[in-house]
């Protein structure tokens, strides 16, 4: 039988736990990046994973995505694991549910900024006019439409950042992870880039993840997940 993305959508799935990690672990050859953390999202959350470096917050993220698989526990998204899931089946339910921002945008330099924005959707096999449409439409959202035509090498670090939030989005993802979004950027340009972010990730109804180690980017989010040496930290504990 054919497993497709639907296989993991049962119908009763609720969204007070859309996305759970339970006894993650993962090593790095003898390295533990992963001591058995465990975390609940709830559908419309913006959660702020914060840690000292090395305490395993982006490997969490990444097991989360669907992009690392755990070397013991479970990762249900909708009610259902997806860490057994074949790759295939993985690969596909990042391109249709998920999006993702990072630190250094990872824009295709040979693209414009619309066409950059435009790719998830032709991956989807969305008829080019229309992907360009929806391209254009979720720069002018974030305030990037001056830049459409620029390619990544001519873009600020604030602008390219922009048009990879313009890309996150463009397909309506259920979840965003943002790993760093800001880690490049200077203080002006990752109060805007939050702003933006969390602003249109609230008003489309999109849960979001982001990994961070700057307390001023945390305070975007419903709340704090702390991890040390490689599980969450209790609540009342602040990272450092």
């Amino acid at each position: 039988m054919t497993i497709t993305t639907d296989t993991i959508h049962p119908s009763g799935a609720t969204a007070e736990a859309l996305l759970v990690g339970v006894d993650v672990h993962r090593r790095f050859g003898p390295t533990v990046a992963l001591d058995g953390a465990s975390v609940e999202v709830v559908a419309g959350e913006v959660v702020a994973f914060m840690g000292p470096s090395g305490s395993g917050k982006s490997t969490l993220l990444h097991c989360l995505a669907g992009i690392l698989e755990p070397d013991q526990g479970e990762v249900r998204y909708r009610g259902s694991r997806i860490d057994t899931l074949p790759d295939e089946v993985r690969s596909r339910l990042r391109r249709d549910d998920f999006g993702f921002v990072f630190q250094f945008g990872q824009l295709v330099p040979e693209l414009t900024a619309l066409e950059n924005v435009a790719l998830p959707l032709l991956l989807e096999r969305v008829g080019r006019p229309r992907a360009r449409d929806r391209a254009a439409h979720w720069l002018e959202r974030i305030g990037a439409e001056g830049v459409a035509r620029a390619r990544p090498g001519e873009l600020s670090g604030g602008e390219a950042q922009r048009v990879a939030i313009a890309r996150a989005l463009v397909a309506r993802p259920a979840v965003v992870f943002a790993d760093e979004p800001t880690g490049s950027l200077d203080s002006v340009a990752t109060e805007e880039v939050m702003a933006v972010l969390t602003e249109v990730a609230r008003a489309e109804g999109t849960t979001m993840l982001v990994v961070t180690h700057e307390p001023r980017v945390a305070a975007y989010a419903n709340r704090e997940v702390v991890l040390r040496d490689g599980s969450v930290a209790p609540l009342g504990m602040v990272a450092q």
